[in-house]
């Protein structure tokens, strides 16, 4: 039974398509008991988010073929040709493609780290009641070896150290201006992605106090909302700018929003407190002449693009070493696999030999019931207990050496650790 991965993604798939595969979490318990029910599916688990939809199975030989046309069905009825943008791995492959996905090596955003905790969520989903537990032993082996190299990624790397987004990289260059961002007052220009990502992103380092001002105030609300923030309209700049420690730009005015006059009207009673400003629209929101004010630090998207471009080139060789771990832990994991498939054979033989044992113990407390010595009740129970165990190996030994079966007789003498002059014997 082999794993194996199905998928679409940004790499095979547009965002209109990517959409139309995506399942809802509410939709996933029932898509897992599905998926199980298809013939050779025995172990299923669903990772859908914004950049992928992938399932991750472990099926019989040649049961891949049915559970693509499912996922086709599912969820693209009227896209015949959905599946030439579907990719699948087997085996190696699929295991491999699983320990890249969780380490964000297979991300828009090279090093990601929010990949990671989707794969636990949809983890956690196949194993519960609800999804009817299809996530089995092998999965749960392979997912939890998943996370493991994962953490070791993410500690003997530096693949998520450095931001690679525009928005994470400008609250980086705040960094150098300001120690610390919780008695701080910024003022995002725009409500767009990037100004959402960078509010989310200075949320997080603990600024408490934002301003966010666009052209339509209503949108700005919507913002503010999330992050307990200030709604104002681009007319109020001026008003509330000399408040404003950092300010974030990010609007598609085709003219410049701040001016040096701004600035400086902002700047009487401030007392020299430093303003920065990143302007990471285009074309620019910020006159080029405000670069050159006292106590003004101004960044453009040129300035982060350095920083991106240097941060992802810092990320491009972690994730070759992220690689060449990935790929000794495949090794590592097939190792632990063919232990695990030792498992049920050791089971068996641990459990005729305990049949053995017991059968051959209660016939010796018979014989001491019955009064024979203890000495000649000991020597019965220990060759008749060397005799049943031996019993079937020894015919099939003698067998294979009739047949001529040389490898069987050197694969016993190893197994039982037997010397090689016994051989003659």
């Amino acid at each position: 039974m082999p794993f194996f991965t199905l998928g679409i993604s940004h790499h095979t798939a547009p965002v209109a398509v990517r959409e139309r595969m995506s399942f809802t979490p509410d939709q996933v318990p029932a898509s897992l008991r599905a998926v199980t029910a298809l013939p050779g599916v025995r172990e299923a688990i669903i990772l859908s988010t914004c950049n992928r939809t992938e399932i991750y199975a472990e099926l019989d030989e040649g049961s891949g073929a049915a559970l693509a046309g499912w996922l086709a069905r599912e969820r693209s009825a009227d896209d015949p040709g959905v599946q030439e943008r579907f990719y699948t791995h087997a085996g190696d492959a699929a295991m491999q493609h699983l320990f890249r996905v969780a380490c964000g090596l297979d991300s828009q955003i090279l090093g990601e780290p929010q990949i990671l905790g989707q794969i636990k969520d949809a983890y956690e989903m196949a194993r519960t009641e609800a999804a009817g537990g299809t996530a089995g032993q092998r999965l749960h082996r392979l997912f939890q070896f998943a996370f493991a190299v994962a953490k070791q990624v993410r500690t003997d790397t530096h693949i998520g150290e450095n931001p690679v987004s525009v928005a994470y990289a400008a609250v980086r260059l705040s960094r150098q201006v300001f120690s610390g961002f919780d008695k701080l007052t910024v003022l995002l220009i725009g409500a767009g992605e990037t100004v959402e990502l960078a509010a989310r992103h200075l949320h997080e380092q603990g600024v408490r106090r934002m301003i966010i001002a666009n052209r339509t105030v209503s949108r700005a609300r919507e913002l503010a909302e999330q992050f307990s923030a200030y709604a104002i309209g681009l007319d109020e700049i001026p008003a509330h700018l000399g408040e404003a420690d950092i300010v974030i730009s990010s609007t598609g005015s085709p003219e410049p929003i701040l001016h040096r006059s701004d600035v400086m009207a902002a700047f009487r009673g401030r007392k020299h407190r430093p303003l920065l400003i990143v302007d990471i629209a285009v074309p620019r929101d910020v006159a080029a002449d405000v670069a050159g004010m006292e106590d003004v630090y101004l960044f453009t998207i040129d300035d982060l693009h350095k920083v991106v471009e240097e941060n992802l080139q810092s990320r491009r060789v972690a994730a070759r070493e992220a690689e060449t771990i990935i790929e000794s832990q495949v090794a590592r994991f097939n190792e632990q696999l063919r232990g695990l498939d030792a498992v049920p054979a050791i089971r068996a033989l641990r459990e005729h030999a305990a049949g053995l044992r017991d059968q051959t113990l209660e016939q010796a407390r018979q014989r001491l019931a019955h009064g024979e010595p203890p000495e000649q009740v000991l020597r019965f129970l220990a060759d008749t207990l060397s005799n049943r165990l031996m019993h079937a190996p020894t015919a099939h030994l003698r067998q294979a050496a009739y047949e001529g079966r040389e490898q069987l007789i050197r694969e016993i003498h190893a197994l039982f650790g037997l010397d090689k002059k016994d051989d003659d014997g």
